[in-house]
């Protein structure tokens, strides 16, 4: 599936606007389709081939004997008729039926032939069998006559052409609804040059150009703020409901919302380059990718062909010891028309395309799709606590200092230097505490994070790190424990300053649950999904969380690798475990788990090793995953019986595995029953839905 020309970002100009009144039109021109083997059909092309191959159905089904009655245009054409329709019937096979016979090839390529290879089998056979039909009867005067089947030849091609007609539109519906993320961008922005502003399209800015963006105003492009301080609300995009203070050097993501203050940033990402085309690109990969079923889909094709060539074979050698040639050529030839797959080539496509939207318009972008078959299996879930079942929102409780020549202001200016431009949750909760008091941070140099304990800094030529109560733990550095141990108990996250292996003092901040959060871990048990709480913070702080939320399993101050060993251990015995995260520090567990959930994270770090990220930040899209998971599973199930059913039924009768009782089906009959298997398969496709 190919999306590139719909998914770039900076075309919201009039001509744009214009094109979203007519989203159908646009995305037939600019729609590719995937036929098997690789081989791509254009969008607007396969429109063209289903109208041209209607239209010239109609005349076949006026001129060809319908259920064995001739109709009056039949007669009114005589003798010409008979010539007429295959005139017509081979420009609709030669028209209608190439993007399957390009499948088909691909497929034998491969060495793998599935449902495109089935399809031309079975268009292919109806087609020769039917020219011999038309010179045996009116050349060689053939008694009894030959029946043809370029009526099921017509009928077989244009269902086919309507359903992935309509498997396209329920896809680029899908895409239609991640689109809209690129409205977040404003239409214009200000450009710099030579000291003035120029309102400029977005799609006319590259990357370094200098731009104005003003108080209240949408960020028109990712970059980075040369000039001036403001505060950024980045819910639109990240879902984090919070002001973030941006200052000169700071990174900005196109689509999130100007404060107050007005700044000037260079563009460091524009296009297909913005953090915004790089969530819509998860759904192009996911619409790309194929699940387990899918795959399933076509093995179960390709064991018809060779279960459909077997039978008509073993049929034609039946019927041509208990008959005549004629009538094993026929039977042989009607048990290949009959397998054409239809209904089971759009089984699972149907089912995922309206999945996809349905997950988009609820803000569940789903990278990796088999993640949704792990679900009716998942046992636990393991959750990352600060920014998942909390907001984030950490406010200073409590600063003091442990040592009699620094003074507790001092502690927080130091630490809030080295946190100065950090948008960690806790960075941001000492950076407010500061600026309330008036604190100036200092210049910091050599400043670097440490992994799963902290991060460290020079500042006046003095080395300092921030660090947990863990990591003093395990370094022996002495600490007041029973002040620790009262304001985490409190539900406080702990932060010490560190200089020289001696503490000089500590930040406690209190953070808040989300309101959602309790309702998702009742909706876990009411599942039997055990959760289990995975945190580098503090055991008591962890504790005070878990026991309002109502969870029992709880493992804290954790590094990263710990929680992917953790991961490890509950997947030990077999059990499918899924992981919910920030997508940063819980990276490693994010990957190793068997479903990766990343909560309101923009990064690079979240989109690599998540299988679904929930932009809106909302714990309750976990419990709307796990549900839309569980029906869309059924609808491929169902579908998938449908689909194979009506070949395991209509396949032996057409072979005559009734004919000692008399019964003996009819390839018109069959024509219907598969056009009926296929309706019935959309149907129960779009049928799917999220329920509250």
């Amino acid at each position: 599936m190919n999306k590139s020309e719909m998914n770039k970002m900076g075309q919201m100009d009039q001509s744009k606007k214009d094109q979203d009144k007519d989203m159908s039109n646009m995305d037939m021109s600019n729609m590719d389709m995937d036929m098997g083997g690789g081989q791509m059909m254009h969008m607007g092309n396969l429109k063209r081939k289903f109208w041209v191959s209607l239209i010239l159905t109609l005349p076949i089904l006026l001129m060809s004997p319908m259920m064995g009655m001739q109709l009056p245009f039949q007669l009114i054409f005589h003798p010409w008729s008979d010539y007429l329709v295959a005139l017509i019937g081979t420009v609709i096979f030669i028209y209608g039926g190439q993007p399957f016979f390009s499948g088909a090839k691909a497929e034998l390529k491969n060495k793998k032939p599935a449902m495109m290879t089935l399809i031309a089998m079975g268009i292919g056979v109806a087609f020769v069998y039917s020219i011999y039909a038309v010179v045996a009867n009116n050349i060689m005067h053939a008694t009894p006559q030959v029946t043809d089947f370029f009526w099921e030849l017509a009928t077989l091609i244009d269902i086919m052409l309507l359903g992935h007609w309509i498997e396209m539109n329920t896809v680029m519906n899908a895409g239609s609804a991640v689109d809209n993320l690129a409205k977040l961008l404003p239409s214009t922005a200000h450009k710099l040059v030579n000291g003035e502003t120029q309102d400029v399209a977005i799609a006319d800015l590259v990357k370094d150009d200098h731009i104005q963006v003003r108080a209240g105003e949408k960020i028109p492009a990712d970059g980075v703020i040369v000039s001036g301080n403001t505060s950024v609300n980045e819910a639109m995009v990240t879902g984090e409901a919070r002001l973030v203070e941006k200052q000169t050097d700071a990174k900005v993501v196109g689509g999130s919302v100007n404060g107050e203050g007005t700044f000037e940033m260079r563009v460091t990402g524009t296009g297909e380059t913005g953090y915004l085309a790089q969530v819509m690109k998860l759904v192009t990969d996911a619409q790309a990718a194929k699940s387990s079923q899918e795959n399933m889909a076509d093995r179960v094709a390709g064991l018809l062909f060779y279960a459909a060539l077997t039978v008509s074979i073993v049929a034609f050698i039946v019927w041509l010891l208990v008959g005549n040639l004629a009538l094993a050529l026929s039977i042989a030839v009607t048990v290949l028309v009959i397998a054409c797959p239809h209904a089971l080539g759009l089984a699972i496509p149907l089912v995922v395309a309206r999945s996809t939207a349905i997950a988009a318009s609820h803000g569940l972008l789903i990278r990796n799709r088999d993640a949704m078959e792990q679900v009716k299996k998942l046992n636990y879930a393991l959750m990352d606590k600060t920014g998942t079942l909390t907001a984030g929102n950490f406010k200073v409780a409590e600063y003091q200092s442990l040592e009699p020549q620094v003074k507790a202001d001092d502690v927080l200016k130091i630490m809030a230097s080295l946190e100065n431009g950090s948008s960690h949750p806790l960075a941001v909760g000492i950076l407010k505490a500061a600026k309330a008091k008036k604190l100036t941070a200092a210049e910091v140099t050599d400043s670097h994070q440490i992994t799963g304990v902290g991060l460290s800094g020079t500042v006046a030529g003095q080395t300092y790190q921030i660090v947990s109560a863990a990591y003093l733990d395990r370094q022996k550095l002495a600490y007041d424990q029973a002040t620790f141990n009262r304001l985490a108990s409190a539900g406080n996250s702990v932060s010490f300053l560190v200089q020289d292996q001696q503490v000089l003092g500590y930040v406690a901040q209190g953070d808040q649950i989300k309101p959602e959060s309790k309702n998702l871990i009742d909706s876990l048990k009411a599942q039997k999904i055990t959760p289990v709480m995975l945190t580098g913070d503090n055991e008591q702080s962890a504790q005070v969380v878990a026991k309002q939320l109502g969870i029992t399993e709880v493992h804290a101050s954790l590094l990263p690798e710990d929680k992917a060993k953790l991961v490890q251990k509950y997947q030990a015995d077999g059990s499918r475990v899924m992981m919910i995260g920030d997508g940063v520090n819980d990276a490693p567990s994010l990957a190793r788990a068997d479903i990766g959930v990343a909560i309101g994270s923009g990064t690079d770090v979240a989109i690599d090793s998540a299988d679904i990220v929930l932009v809106k930040s909302n714990p309750n899209d976990v419990v709307e995953f796990l549900e839309l998971a569980r029906q869309t599973t059924r609808k491929m199930t169902q579908n998938l019986w449908w689909g194979a059913g009506y070949n395991v039924i209509t396949i032996p009768l057409a072979a005559g595995i009734l004919a000692p009782i008399g019964f003996i089906l009819n390839p018109m009959v069959g024509a219907v029953v598969m056009s009926l298997s296929t309706v019935i398969v959309a149907i129960n496709a779009m049928t799917l839905r999220l329920r509250k």
